[in-house]
């Protein structure tokens, strides 16, 4: 728990630190802007392994798409919201609105081009996410989407919101889903954090143009099952694996 709570005070110290001196960038280039978002989480991720004892190991990296393309995610840890940025080349994450309303951390977000979403809109929010991500993939960027929309405990049944499917259909792109365990060592609602390995593991893309139903179906399928394996191996002695490399 001591080192638990010394990475909290340096983390936030850090965050703070990070967000006032380069609050310049809010009127620099965007890629200078997300060049500092890519060092705060490689700062994030350093003290983490340092101070706790958490390493980052990624699995599947020759299945990420060259172009373009839906990243639908498990969540389950505040962890996700800034160690995944490092692993694509101009990430949108899809978040909600009302975190573009806080000093500085909403001014980035709106300088990074992240994508927000108000819930409580309905529909009108869904479309206006639709237009949005349409014009982040014109750009050339990934989209990145938390489909069950908040943080779940490794475990709790799935709740694939319908965001992701009107993504998927509208944006015409290669869709690739993503396991991950980091709720396993960043709970969320605990400060408490638990040295070991975060595993983020890229699965098989779906190809554009499937049917609703059978998109769902193997996009929750891969994603839980992927998922939950990890967990299971976790509980495991630590082995050898293969086609892994491991960050920073």
């Amino acid at each position: 728990m001591l080192r638990s709570i010394l990475f909290a005070a340096a983390f936030y110290v850090v965050t703070a630190l990070y967000l006032m001196l380069g609050s310049w960038l809010l009127v620099a280039p965007r890629s200078w802007a997300m060049a500092g978002l890519r060092s705060h989480a490689r700062t994030s991720l350093w003290l983490l392994r340092t101070i706790v004892g958490i390493r980052m190991e990624v699995r599947g990296r020759e299945r990420v798409p060259a172009g373009p393309c839906l990243i639908a995610a498990k969540h389950q840890s505040a962890w996700d919201t800034f160690a995944l940025v490092l692993l694509f080349r101009d990430p949108a994450l899809v978040m909600k609105a009302e975190l573009m309303h806080i000093p500085l951390y909403g001014w980035f977000s709106r300088k990074f081009g992240m994508i927000p979403i108000r819930r409580e809109a309905g529909p009108s929010a869904l479309r206006q996410l639709v237009r949005a991500a349409r014009a982040r993939i014109a750009e050339g960027r990934e989209v990145l989407i938390f489909p069950e929309g908040t943080r779940r405990p490794p475990g709790a049944p799935p709740d694939y919101k319908p965001g992701v499917l009107l993504l998927y259909e509208a944006l015409g792109v290669p869709c690739l889903p993503l396991a991950l365990n980091s709720g396993l060592y960043w709970p969320r609602r605990s400060l408490r954090r638990r040295p070991g390995t975060i595993v983020v593991e890229f699965l098989e893309p779906l190809p554009p143009g499937l049917a609703r139903a059978e998109f769902k179906a193997k996009l929750v399928g891969r994603i839980e099952e992927a998922s939950a394996r990890l967990a299971a191996e976790a509980a495991r002695p630590a082995g050898a694996s293969s086609g892994t490399c491991t960050f920073p």
